[in-house]
């Protein structure tokens, strides 16, 4: 749905992001609307368990759903395979909660994967250094000019299993967080 969102296109466009960039991270866009989700993929009841379980959409508490992510840039999120596990979503404008991830399942835990690391493991062969940085469009801004060897936690704090999933393939990790009370 990105390439049919002008103004999806746009605020990337706005944060130097390229066609050819949101095309190697997979971005993508969910539309603002409450159903989308459900109305292309929940057919069925075992359909809408599916998409339940990977955090796609919520139920109500009148028993109906809708959708998680709504206006927002989508990043998915890979395990270390390249696996899609989880996504990530960026409100467009303004609203809150500016950042959202998918929740927590047996396939997706934050505290134990890194967005960007199989990206990084596909443009080297060896990683002589891996630099952590806070966020998607961190890791997405570095790759695009060039920086290759980026990860970012998940809105989580670095754990011991980052740490030592990085140090399978290097003992050169550098933290460089934002100068906010966040980073």
């Amino acid at each position: 749905a990105l390439r049919q969102s002008a103004h999806a296109i746009q605020y990337l466009k706005n944060r130097g992001i390229t066609g050819v960039t949101a095309q190697r991270f997979h971005l993508g866009y969910a539309p603002s609307g409450w159903h989308h989700v459900l109305d292309q993929f929940g057919k069925s009841t075992v359909q809408n368990k599916a998409l339940l379980d990977t955090g796609l959409i919520i139920k109500k508490t009148d028993g109906g759903y809708y959708d998680r992510f709504r206006d927002r840039i989508i990043f998915p999120i890979h395990d270390y395979r390249g696996r899609i596990i989880g996504f990530g979503g960026r409100v467009i404008d303004q609203g809150e909660p500016k950042y959202l991830n998918s929740p927590e399942t047996s396939l997706f835990q934050k505290g134990h994967e890194l967005y960007g690391l199989y990206q990084a493991l596909q443009a080297n062969r060896h990683l002589e250094r891996v630099l952590i940085v806070e966020g998607y469009m961190d890791v997405i801004a570095m790759a695009q000019y060039g920086i290759r060897n980026v990860v970012a936690t998940l809105g989580t704090s670095t754990t011991k299993t980052h740490i030592l999933r990085l140090i399978r393939y290097t003992n050169d990790i550098v933290f460089c967080f934002d100068g906010d009370a966040a980073g």
